[in-house]
């Protein structure tokens, strides 16, 4: 009976750990944004944490105030990539509930 068992057991890690990876490649395909400056700067990523694009309204584009446009694109990058993060979390979450693995791991 405990043979049995354990195969059953071993099938199920496998399944879970196909799903697994499934699941990370859909979102390494996804397309995360987050802008910044009401719209005015918008930072795109990708599930691999990538920039893939950044785009800036002409209207925010001063000469004189080139620290704000730097403040806005690093506001805009660091929150895409949060919202990659929490989205890594809550899809690979589901695989990892009830392990108790150690913090940060899913």
């Amino acid at each position: 009976m405990r043979g049995g068992n354990m195969n059953k057991m071993m099938k199920q890690m496998q399944k879970m750990q196909k799903d697994m990876m499934k699941a990370q490649s859909e979102l390494e395909e996804m397309a995360f944004e987050a802008t910044a400056g009401g719209g005015m700067v918008k930072v795109v990523a990708n599930g691999k944490k990538e920039i893939t694009d950044v785009e800036i309204k002409e209207e925010v584009v001063d000469p004189d105030d080139i620290e704000m446009l730097q403040d806005l694109i690093l506001a805009a990058t660091n929150e895409v990539l949060k919202e990659v993060d929490e989205k890594t979390n809550d899809v690979m979450g589901k695989f990892t509930k009830g392990l108790n693995l150690p913090g940060g791991m899913f």
